[in-house]
Formats: C-alpha cells, sequence, structure tokens
C-alpha cells in the first residue's frame, strides 16, 4: 500500500506535527510500501520533512481552485500508483475533490478533520464534505464529530481517532531552572503557565483574569508565564499591562524548545474555550505536569477530571483560580494526576497508538475501494 498525505496549511501547529509524526512511524516499521508528502513551498512543514530526509514535493499554492494544480495531483497520485490519499487542512481537500472529480484521481480521499467548525455555511462546503470520493473522515474528538454531522449526511463516514503526542520528543519530566535562569525568577516562586496561539478560542482574556485573582489572593507566590505568537498578542499585552500585571506575567514569544521548558511549569492553567482536544495537553502528561484545563471541546475526552487533571468551567476566571490554588497546595493529588495521566498518554494517545488507528482506518479504505 502507497500513502500520500497532503496539507496546504501555511503554520506549524500539532496538526503538522501529526503529519510528521505517522510519517515516521510508517518509515520506522515498514508500514507502507511508499509514502510522500506534497504541501507548499516555503512552509515550515515543507522545511521539516525535508531536514528529516522525507519524500517531500513542494508545489507554490495559488488557490484551493487551482485547476492546474489538481491536474498535476491526479497525474502524481496515477504515476506513483498511490492507493489512499491522506487530507489534512480544508485547502488541500479541495484541491484534491477536483482532482479527484474533474481529472479522475484513482485513489480514494480520507480527510483529518481536526477543527470544532461548522461546515454547513455554504452548498459548496458542505458538497465537497459528501463528496463521494471521501471514504472516511477521521476526527480528532467526538466533539469534532458533533460538529461535522451538521454538514455529513452519512454518519459512518465519521469516525474518532484522538490526538498524538511522541513520547520519544519529550522525556525530561524534572525542572532544572532554565525559566528561572532566564527570566531571573526566584526559585522560592511557582510558575504557572500556558502555551497557545494568541487566537480568539484560546481565551487569554479568561487566563489573565485568573491571574489577577490569584494576584489579589496573595496565597501563593507565582510567576505566571505565556508561550507563543499570534494576532492577538499585543491585545494580550495591552490587557495586562491594564490590569497592572506587567510584573507578574512574562511573554516569552515562540520558543522551539517546548521540550525543555515545558517540565519548568508547576501547573499549566489552559484555558482555551473551543479546543478539538489540546495536543499540548499530551505533551504535559508527557512531562509529568499538572493541568488546569477548561470543560470544553474535546479537552474532557483527553482530560479526566480529578484523575489525570482538573477541569474548570468555561470562561470563569474564579473557578481557574480556585483549582488552581488548590493544586498548588496539594502535592499527593499533583502526584497522583500526573502519574495517572502518564499512564493515561500511553495507553491512548502515543505515535503508535494513534499511527496504527489511522493505519486500520486507511487499510480498510483501501480494501473496499475499486479503482
Amino acid at each position: 500500500m502507497k500513502l500520500l498525505q497532503f496539507t496546504a496549511s501555511p503554520v506549524w501547529r500539532g496538526h503538522e506535527q501529526k503529519i510528521i509524526y505517522l510519517y515516521e512511524a510508517y518509515r520506522d516499521y515498514n508500514t507502507f510500501e511508499d509514502q510522500y508528502i506534497i504541501c507548499a513551498k516555503n512552509t515550515p512543514i515543507y522545511d521539516v520533512a525535508k531536514e528529516k530526509g522525507m519524500q517531500v514535493i513542494g508545489f507554490d499554492f495559488k488557490s484551493e481552485y487551482d485547476f492546474k494544480f489538481a491536474k498535476a495531483l491526479s497525474k502524481f497520485v496515477r504515476d506513483k500508483d498511490i492507493d489512499v490519499v491522506l487530507l489534512h487542512n480544508s485547502k488541500a481537500h479541495t484541491l484534491a475533490v477536483l482532482a479527484h472529480k474533474f481529472f479522475k484521481m484513482p485513489a480514494p480521499l480520507v480527510l483529518c478533520r481536526t477543527l470544532i467548525r461548522r461546515v454547513d455555511t455554504n452548498m459548496l462546503r458542505k458538497w465537497k464534505y459528501n463528496y463521494k470520493g471521501i471514504k472516511k473522515i477521521l476526527c480528532v474528538s467526538q466533539a469534532v464529530v458533533d460538529v461535522l454531522k451538521f454538514a455529513v449526511k452519512d454518519h459512518r463516514k465519521l469516525s474518532i481517532i484522538g490526538s498524538v503526542t511522541d513520547l520519544s520528543k519529550f522525556e525530561k519530566q524534572e525542572p532544572n531552572g532554565l525559566l528561572n535562569e532566564q527570566f531571573n525568577i526566584s526559585k522560592e516562586f511557582k510558575i504557572i503557565g500556558n502555551i497557545a496561539a494568541f487566537t480568539g478560542f484560546k481565551d487569554h482574556y479568561t487566563w489573565v483574569d485568573a491571574v489577577e485573582i490569584l494576584v489579589n489572593r496573595q496565597q501563593i507566590k507565582a510567576k505566571y508565564i505565556l508561550v507563543g505568537i499570534g494576532s492577538l498578542e499585543e491585545d494580550i499585552k495591552a490587557y495586562v499591562a491594564k490590569k497592572n500585571l506587567d510584573d507578574h506575567i512574562i511573554f516569552t514569544g515562540f520558543r522551539k524548545d517546548i521540550p525543555q521548558i515545558l517540565p519548568e511549569f508547576d501547573v499549566f492553567m489552559f484555558t482555551s474555550n473551543n479546543e478539538p482536544t489540546g495536543g499540548v495537553l499530551l505533551e504535559c502528561y508527557a512531562c509529568k505536569v499538572p493541568i488546569v484545563a477548561a470543560n470544553a471541546g474535546g479537552i474532557p475526552e483527553v482530560i479526566v477530571d480529578k484523575k489525570t487533571g482538573l477541569l474548570a468551567e468555561v470562561g470563569n476566571p474564579e473557578d481557574f483560580a480556585d483549582k488552581v490554588e488548590y493544586l498548588i497546595n496539594n502535592e499527593a493529588l499533583q502526584k497522583d494526576l500526573v502519574e495517572n495521566g502518564y499512564q493515561y498518554l500511553k495507553a491512548n494517545f502515543t505515535k503508535n497508538v494513534i499511527s496504527a488507528k489511522f493505519y486500520d482506518a486507511l487499510k480498510e479504505v483501501t480494501t473496499n475501494f475499486k479503482r
């Protein structure tokens, strides 16, 4: 069986990392006879795949309605005798459907979906999700399945695969003072952090409000760290300044060393209000960092409340503050949560577990597909 993974994504986030994880797992275990990645040139995933020596083909992305590229995609699939095409973002979805319908691309399509977003907002979107060449839609959580049911007529196409992380990339499980040294933080201070792009659904406003409550209570000595970049970064910085929290909240910007800095957190506070799963939560499990996260979207499918982490009410900064304070002051609970979380991760969300689930789904599609 030969696999093609296809994305037109210009960014590097959890979904793009998943493509690399899948390629690595299938390469390491010789799962496929051959495999390829097609992605836009001059993008992070293209650079990463190239650096890792993967079979990656870059293209000049112009539009998701580029018929010339759709024709070339169909030819590539035919020339390489690809058995199944795994699609990883909306624009790739459109291009693959065009290649399949208008240029007779001779392989079934499987869509990987990670966003909690309605797709029944116009006829074109509904059509491409119900296109006959899409044989399966693999979702990271039940929350994603539920929102797709509004658009997808045949619910049998929808299945849950789950999110993924690679334990071998997150081997550090004890702090060594890295952030204390970099940001001149006294070791008597706890570090409460978050790693997330500054976008609306990550709800950094609730995060900052929770910090304000904790600072005003003066029950714990802590510094608060936000890792990431994004369109709302300056707005959040202004909000922090307005609340006179500049001395308490540290913005680190984009970091490439997440496996090194994540174990420095005493608590990971995650306020996202519409998260498909939250891949960074799995990384917290790997690094044995206690979690307080919003009871939103697919997060409850990753966090088992009071067993692997604590869930807080969405958009309620006081509830977040209460749970962070309780967790900071309860070392026995911290130990139980991180140990349970680590075992839960190994059983359900490792690269080997998730790549096997993908393989089973892809194999089922190719077995039932007649060229």
